[in-house]
């Protein structure tokens, strides 16, 4: 696969998350400035701020309201951005939150990293946390899981979680040691994940079945992860700036970005099937369909 730069924001605003919106546009979060970023299909580019330049905007996500919805990990809030670029949002004191994603019941759940616990936050606000058995398990990414449960993961504690929308907690320990799980996403039938630490690619069914596979490069710190339609799953590589393709059987294959130092993070995937990826050092990357 080949992959087309786009430069967005000012030098060192630093793209992190990326999310497609409901209105066509690809959202990006600026981590290094507090900003918000909207890129258009003309190709314009405009920074919304969200917060303090050091509130480190992180993780965006598609709402279930037809707005963009992200989490300020400095900042301690969860902010909410509509297409017309209004900013509101609710305030998580030491919370430092991270991971968001819409659950099954319709509402926000996001991780909260400093005070180990994964909470429940519907659009008007209203906050039901729900306490982690461990202490110091650094919740990170979350997902809706096709279990009709969240599962998140525990990058300190070593291993994958999973909490009904009622709030019952499971955890399931990795195999491997100081694997450092980050980023997690869900097929139709697993929760596939990236172990940060242990350079490897994992895949864990809702009975808890775990598998691992490593990655041709077992340092290049893999972070974020996305489920393609066909089953298959793209991954960034944070260190080797290559983005990493694994079907369901396990097989990984890399592809170089244009440029190998742009420190890839979040990705996403847009309707039509481009695969889109944040890139700290000032750009988004686009790939597939929208780079013919």
């Amino acid at each position: 696969m080949e992959f087309v730069e786009i430069p967005v924001g000012e030098t060192g605003c630093g793209p992190y998350g990326v999310a497609a919106g409901p209105d066509g546009a690809i959202w990006c979060t600026e981590v290094h400035h507090g900003r918000v970023g909207r890129l258009d299909p003309d190709g314009s580019y405009r920074g919304f701020p969200v917060g303090p330049a050091d509130s480190r905007p992180t993780v965006i996500v598609a709402g279930p309201d037809d707005a963009l919805w992200f989490t300020l990990y400095q900042g301690n809030r969860i902010g909410r951005i509509g297409t017309d670029g209004s900013v509101t949002g609710f305030d998580v004191p030491g919370a430092n939150p991270y991971g968001l994603a819409v659950g099954p019941d319709s509402a926000l759940w996001f991780t909260a990293m400093s005070t180990d616990r994964i909470v429940r936050i519907t659009v008007d606000g209203r906050i039901t946390e729900h306490a982690l058995p461990e202490p110091g398990g650094f919740p990170s990414v979350i997902t809706s899981g096709p279990d009709g449960a969240l599962w998140f993961t525990l990058n300190q504690a070593n291993a994958i979680g999973r909490i009904s929308t009622g709030g019952e907690v499971q955890a399931f320990p990795l195999p491997t040691e100081n694997a450092a799980p980050v980023g997690l996403t869900a097929t139709e039938d697993a929760l596939w994940f990236v172990e940060i630490g242990a350079g490897q690619v994992g895949r864990i069914r809702p009975d808890g079945d775990i598998a691992e596979f490593p990655l041709p490069d077992r340092a290049a710190r893999p972070h974020a992860i996305i489920a393609a339609p066909d089953g298959t799953c793209w991954f960034t590589e944070w260190a080797t700036g290559r983005l990493g393709h694994v079907t369901p059987d396990g097989h990984v294959e890399t592809h170089a970005l244009p440029d190998l130092s742009s420190e890839p993070h979040g990705l996403t995937l847009a309707p039509d099937g481009t695969l889109w990826v944040a890139l700290e050092s000032g750009a988004l990357a686009r790939g597939g369909c929208g780079a013919n």
